[in-house]
């Protein structure tokens, strides 16, 4: 909400050809309680006067000679591009009403003033502007913490990554039908496998086995949607030598709680394991 305080302490800029209307709009608005009061009678000047200290309300005559108030409006349009011009309109005019709401005014006081509708239009026009306003910054506010946020996200995702990275040979995710979506690290050339493209599924491309009965566990593990930490399986490389994998892995559910998929991370524990056997053996 808007406080009274807030009202009272908006700047308006009075424009009028006549002295004699000035003072008395100025006399009306002091009365009242306005605090932040200019006034000009060329309306030349008014564009320049908005340009340094915008205004919250522009109270314009629309009868000046040389330049009159649809003219000054047009003019203003190109300092209010956000299409909001805060212009209440003096006219005498009755047939003037409609053509300068049409020209991007938001309100209009007749001649000859009246005293409470002079009051009512520019505390409701005002009210309404600075509520404008507000929205206008918490939308701005809104916009730079999305900014904010999205910078703050792609910077944890860096160190994710990179966390990643160093804690495991690769980082991979799958969609819900089983397709490789994100590979990062060397695992196509440590496993001598590749992508196909088509189906975004891994396949053997050396001639490897793979321990049929693992496999069948991990796929069963993946196609229940269960979380799996550390699973260690093995292949057979075409020269006979074995190469051990240890992957974790969990399922992806989208805010709904739709599964999207899975994401984990794969090591080669070939050395750790062989040393292991070799020890045991000893």
């Amino acid at each position: 909400m808007i406080s009274e305080q807030e009202i009272h302490n908006a700047s308006i800029l009075i424009v009028d050809d006549q002295q004699a209307n000035v003072q008395l709009l100025e006399e009306i608005l002091t009365d009242t309680g306005y605090a932040c009061i200019t006034s000009t009678k060329d309306p030349y000047a008014v564009c320049r006067l908005h340009r340094e200290t915008p205004f919250d309300l522009i109270l314009l005559d629309l009868q000046m000679p040389g330049m009159d108030g649809f003219e000054v409006m047009e003019a203003l349009k190109d300092i209010e591009t956000d299409s909001y011009l805060p212009v209440l309109v003096i006219t005498a005019q009755p047939g003037h009403k409609l053509r300068a709401l049409a020209a991007g005014a938001k309100d209009f006081i007749s001649k000859p003033f009246d005293l409470i509708e002079v009051q009512t239009r520019i505390h409701n026009m005002l009210e309404v502007r600075l509520l404008y306003k507000k929205l206008e910054q918490h939308n701005q506010l809104l916009e730079q913490t999305v900014l904010t946020r999205t910078a703050e996200l792609r910077e944890s995702e860096a160190r994710f990554r990179r966390l990643t990275e160093l804690s495991s040979d690769w980082y991979w995710e799958q969609d819900e039908n089983g397709h490789f979506t994100k590979i990062f690290g060397p695992v196509l050339e440590m496993l001598g496998i590749r992508v196909d493209d088509a189906l975004g599924k891994i396949r053997d491309d050396d001639g490897a086995r793979w321990d049929e009965t693992e496999r069948k566990i991990l796929e069963a593990n993946l196609a229940s949607r269960r979380p799996f930490l550390d699973f260690v399986y093995r292949r057979t490389n075409p020269d006979n030598s074995h190469q051990y994998l240890m992957v974790s892995g969990e399922p992806m559910f989208d805010p709904s709680g739709r599964f999207t998929g899975y994401r984990g991370i794969g090591k080669d524990v070939t050395d750790t394991i062989c040393a292991g056997d070799e020890t045991s053996s000893n």
